[in-house]
């Protein structure tokens, strides 16, 4: 029996941007962006340190901006960040912040 694991987004992501590096990086890693956003907004932060886990998990509750930190296969990194009004996620590199 093939049974499907059901997604629950825990907050709406309001506008999506992608600089085009980003773009270009998930891109090349056969990454679909749609599979980052869902990863994001259903509460996988991908690689962040607990204290960072728990501060995510507080700001969807009260409000606050969600970042998440996703390591590509060459190491890389793409954050993912959604404001704290939620009017905006932008995936980007670390060094366009």
């Amino acid at each position: 029996m093939n049974q499907s694991t059901r997604l629950k987004p825990l907050f709406h992501p309001g506008r999506l941007c992608i600089t085009p590096a980003a773009h270009t990086a998930l891109r090349g890693h056969g990454i679909p962006v749609i599979s980052v956003v869902l990863q994001h907004v259903c509460g996988n932060w991908g690689d962040v340190l607990d204290d960072d886990r728990r501060q995510n998990d507080l700001s969807v509750e009260t409000g606050l901006r969600v970042l998440s930190n996703y390591r590509l296969s060459d190491k890389s990194r793409i954050w993912v960040i959604t404001e704290w009004d939620r009017s905006v996620t932008t995936i980007l590199l670390p060094d366009e912040y």
